[in-house]
């Protein structure tokens, strides 16, 4: 059981993060989500501040009265939230808008949609298919990685974000959506009919005769139900070793990558958390521990992120898996997702997570015990071979030696 994966994509990604958007959602961050009542806890520091509001407001009223063209209120409003959002040059902070906030806070598993997940290219600035899910609508149109949105229902998406493209996908299920893609110069339009399916989060089969390649796309409420049942299909304790694939994986919610560090730490710390205040609350392992008796590799990439760096540095740190692969992205920041009166919400950055040991990787990641960089696109390697999987198999072969 393996998903399609385009491996031909450059390597260089800055902060065009994959999406994992099977709906077309934005739970990349490893956050919690939580409930904001902005009368409790903005409004009595907001009277602090009427006099530096005041500009504000003389701005809203000369726009309302005197700009050439009426201008919807909710728009006006959502651009002040956004701009103030701008000012924290947090690449992980942002302004979620009503349309897309619902879809942005659901960690279920299960979603309607087409089936794909996207990311952006940075030399571009287009977005392009990254994984097609197996029996999804998606992939019964033929819509293939590597694809490039170019129309969603006849409107075009050029300079659109993923945040915005992913607000126009999602719809009732069984009703079609008409989305042309860009495929090596021909472009092709796929009538898609959305449906709502379970997201085949992870895959697994066994390799070079008895080593047990599993593979997650993200971490959400079904993952570690997933993690065990493929842990068991393999029947883990009678192969020659785990290779636990997390590279394209951006992340999900922290309690998923709790749930799934305690699979392979027993006891101890998972991460460590700091505050505002610089108070730090340790998460340690909660319990469920898989007690994989055999030599385990992980295998990461650029596109690891948030609780794959959770997960990654956590089994470093205990030494209890070789990690191998490139750099992780990178992601050393939690944020919730508190929901605003208008139905919108704030994807926040509230702490930052240190691993085990007190690392912090933000903006610097996760390095591999043994890097192996893989940038097919300046390769002559054909699309099947994948040196880092080569890598990981040689390295757990090594050592029955």
């Amino acid at each position: 059981m393996n998903w399609t994966r385009a491996r031909s994509r450059p390597r260089q990604i800055g902060e065009s993060i994959v999406f994992m958007i099977v709906v077309f959602a934005l739970g990349y961050a490893a956050g919690k989500q939580s409930q904001f009542d902005a009368s409790a806890q903005g409004r009595v520091a907001l009277s602090d501040a009427d006099q530096a509001f005041e500009p504000f407001w003389d701005a809203f009223a000369l726009i309302e009265s005197r700009y050439i063209d009426p201008v919807e209120v909710d728009d006006l409003v959502d651009g002040a939230i956004d701009g103030m959002m701008a000012v924290l040059g947090d690449a992980h902070s942002g302004y979620i808008r009503p349309d897309i906030c619902p879809l942005s806070r659901d960690f279920s598993g299960e979603f309607s949609g087409i089936g794909v997940t996207i990311k952006t290219i940075e030399e571009t600035g287009r977005i392009e298919v990254v994984t097609v899910i197996p029996n999804s609508p998606a992939e019964q149109a033929g819509v293939l990685p590597g694809d490039v949105f170019i129309e969603v229902d006849g409107r075009p998406v050029s300079g659109l974000s993923q945040a915005e493209l992913s607000a126009m996908v999602p719809g009732p299920r069984g009703v079609a959506v008409t989305i042309v893609f860009d495929r090596n110069g021909e472009l092709l339009a796929f009538e898609i009919i959305r449906d709502v399916f379970p997201l085949p989060n992870v895959s697994f089969e066994l390799i070079a005769g008895d080593i047990a390649h599993i593979s997650m796309l993200d971490f959400n409420d079904l993952s570690r139900s997933q993690l065990d049942e493929a842990l068991e299909a393999v029947d883990i304790q009678n192969t020659g070793g785990l290779i636990f694939d997390i590279r394209d994986n951006p992340g999900g919610t922290l309690a998923s990558a709790i749930e799934i560090g305690s699979a392979f730490i027993e006891d101890g710390i998972l991460l460590r958390q700091v505050a505002r205040d610089r108070s730090e609350e340790v998460t340690r392992a909660s319990g469920g521990y898989a007690d994989v008796d055999v030599p385990i590799v992980v295998l990461v990439d650029e596109t690891s992120a948030s609780a794959s760096e959770v997960i990654a540095g956590a089994m470093q740190d205990y030494g209890v898996a070789t990690i191998i692969g490139e750099t992780t992205f990178g992601k050393g920041t939690v944020q919730n997702l508190p929901e605003l009166s208008n139905g919108g919400c704030l994807r926040v950055t509230v702490r930052r997570w240190l691993t085990p040991n007190g690392h912090w990787i933000h903006e610097q990641g996760i390095t591999p015990d043994i890097i192996v960089e893989w940038n097919q696109s300046e390769s002559d390697q054909a699309p099947a071979e994948d040196p880092q999987l080569a890598a990981a198999i040689q390295h757990l072969q090594s050592l029955r030696d």
